[in-house]
């Protein structure tokens, strides 16, 4: 990304989903606009995810792109501690990761600083 972009929160341009399946979790990523979806594919990447999630020691992480909804699903292998029948953490669910990815740092391109809320 070329020189001068600005750095913000993922949660200043996109919302996000959290949703379990055993010790699976999947979060979806959402832009508000969907002229941000370009620069968050480049920057919110299996590689990211891991990066975020490190203390969670996950598994697999593949990413799947719904470009027709500006958006894009995670799907974490190994990250809730076990599910919600194991894990002794107080958010077997994993409702909160949504929230943990969301507050990443992306870098906003200078040709996109004119569409941040």
């Amino acid at each position: 990304m070329s020189g001068g972009a600005e750095c913000r929160r993922l949660f200043e341009v996109a919302h996000g989903r959290t949703g379990d399946k055993g010790n699976r979790s999947n979060i979806s990523v959402i832009a508000y606009d969907a002229r941000f979806f370009d620069c968050l594919v480049e920057q919110v990447t299996e590689e990211a995810v891991r990066r975020v999630f490190a203390h969670r020691q996950p598994g697999r992480i593949q990413r799947f792109l719904l470009p027709q909804l500006a958006a894009m699903n995670f799907v974490i292998d190994e990250v809730l501690d076990g599910g919600v029948n194991d894990a002794l953490n107080l958010d077997s669910h994993g409702k909160s990761l949504a929230g943990f990815l969301l507050d990443m740092e992306v870098r906003i391109p200078p040709a996109l600083r004119g569409c941040l809320p």
